[in-house]
């Protein structure tokens, strides 16, 4: 307790440096050895982490009772717009970043390989983000949220500014991952705030918006891209997130 930040922070920058070194090492691995040698690999770090999990002494406390539905869990205060703001944050994120790669190559003139550069870029500030998470812990989720997504949107604003340029491109993506962590992080406290007894129901509505946003956000935004450019795909984004500060800080009615 009173530490929530970090700890959701040291997992999300795991995860993040575990996807930016799995895409990198993956394609070495197959250009080296084969492509089924990276399942191969899959497996024994699944393996790994089923051994590691079954040596700790952490142990689920099981619930009786049936378990909350997921339109159950929607009736929950204040979840509402904390799943609009998810929302929001997702489709932008997806929008640009399913594009980005695209821009580097093709509108850049830079090899495919930039793409693994803008990766550890926003993988660097993701994990540099780290640092920060104490400071959500001593002012509070509710309080940081919005301002995280309006740091987001001004991001995205700059990325539309320097998308003419890699290197500054380059430099944005790393203050995007930054940015992007601390929406996140607050986002991930605030949702598992909630409602203990529902909590794993209500992460649940969250992963279902999340992979939503994937599909809305490369879909809707593919068109976008190729009709008036990256920049202008990132001003959108940028749009979004100003919806998603709203969201985040809207305060749902007190029950009477």
């Amino acid at each position: 307790p009173g530490r929530e930040s970090g700890t959701i922070g040291v997992v999300l920058t795991g995860w993040t440096l575990s996807m930016v070194a799995g895409v990198s090492l993956s394609a070495v691995l197959a250009d080296l050895v084969h492509w089924r040698a990276v399942f191969a690999a899959v497996a024994v770090l699944a393996a790994l982490a089923l051994t590691g999990l079954t040596l700790t002494s952490l142990s689920d406390v099981r619930k009786s009772g049936p378990a909350p539905t997921p339109l159950g869990a929607l009736a929950v205060p204040g979840i509402v717009p904390l799943l609009v703001a998810c929302g929001a944050f997702m489709t932008a994120f997806y929008g640009v970043y399913g594009y980005l790669g695209d821009h580097l190559h093709n509108g850049l003139g830079r090899p495919v390989s930039a793409n693994g550069l803008a990766a550890l870029a926003y993988g660097a500030g993701f994990g540099m983000a780290a640092l920060l998470d104490g400071v959500i812990d001593r002012l509070g989720a509710r309080r940081v949220m919005p301002f995280a997504y309006l740091l987001v949107a001004v991001v995205y604003v700059a990325l539309a500014a320097a998308g003419g340029s890699f290197h500054l491109t380059i430099a944005m993506v790393a203050a995007w991952g930054l940015a992007n962590h601390l929406g996140l992080n607050v986002l991930v406290m605030r949702l598992s705030a909630l409602d203990p007894a529902r909590r794993g129901t209500i992460m649940g509505l969250n992963s279902a918006v999340t992979y939503l946003a994937v599909f809305v956000g490369t879909t809707a935004f593919g068109p976008l891209y190729s009709s008036f450019g990256f920049a202008a795909s990132a001003m959108v984004a940028a749009l979004l997130m100003l919806v998603a500060a709203s969201a985040a800080a809207w305060r749902s009615p007190r029950p009477v």
